[in-house]
C-alpha cells in the first residue's frame, strides 16, 4: 500500500513529516493524511514523490513489494561527490599497488628515480605520499557524499 510505502521510505530517509512536506512543498497534514491511508496524493505528487525517494510510482502504487528501496541519496550515479570519491580512491589505491609491483619487479628503475630527483624526499616517497593523499581525498569526498 502506497501509505505503508511513503512511511517507510521517509523513515529510511530519516525524515520527519515536516521536512518532508516541506521537500514535497505540502502541508504536514497531508503528509500524515497519505500516510494513514484517509487520503491520497494527486499524480502529480507522486512523480515527485517517486523523483524525491529515487522509485518508480509504480512501485509506489502496486502491492507488490520490491526487496530494495534506493534512495536517491544512496543512488552512485545521481551523487557526482561520491562518484568523484571512489574514482579517486580507486585510483589511488591501484597507483600504490603498481608501485609496490615496481618497486619489486625493478629495484634499479626504483634507485633511478629516487636519484635523479631534485626534492630531499626520494621519487619512492613522494609518490607514495601522493598515492594516499589521493585515497584520503577520495575517502573525504565519500564519507561527505554520505551525510546528505
Amino acid at each position: 500500500m502506497l501509505s505503508e510505502k511513503l512511511y517507510q521510505l521517509r523513515k529510511k530517509s530519516g525524515l520527519s513529516q515536516e521536512q518532508l512536506a516541506e521537500q514535497l512543498n505540502v502541508s504536514r497534514q497531508a503528509i500524515s493524511k497519505w500516510e494513514s491511508g484517509s487520503a491520497f496524493p494527486e499524480s502529480e505528487k507522486l512523480i515527485i514523490i517517486s523523483n524525491y525517494f529515487g522509485v518508480s510510482v509504480d512501485y509506489l502504487l502496486k502491492d507488490e513489494v520490491e526487496d530494495e528501496i534506493k534512495t536517491s541519496n544512496t543512488e552512485i550515479g545521481k551523487n557526482p561527490k561520491m562518484v568523484a570519491g571512489l574514482i579517486i580512491c580507486i585510483a589511488g589505491i591501484v597507483a600504490m599497488i603498481l608501485w609496490g609491483l615496481f618497486s619489486i619487479l625493478r629495484p634499479e628503475a626504483s634507485n633511478q628515480m629516487s636519484e635523479s630527483s631534485m626534492i630531499t624526499i626520494d621519487g619512492n616517497g613522494i609518490f607514495l605520499i601522493l598515492c594516499v593523499a589521493a585515497v584520503i581525498a577520495g575517502a573525504g569526498l565519500l564519507l561527505k557524499s554520505q551525510k546528505k
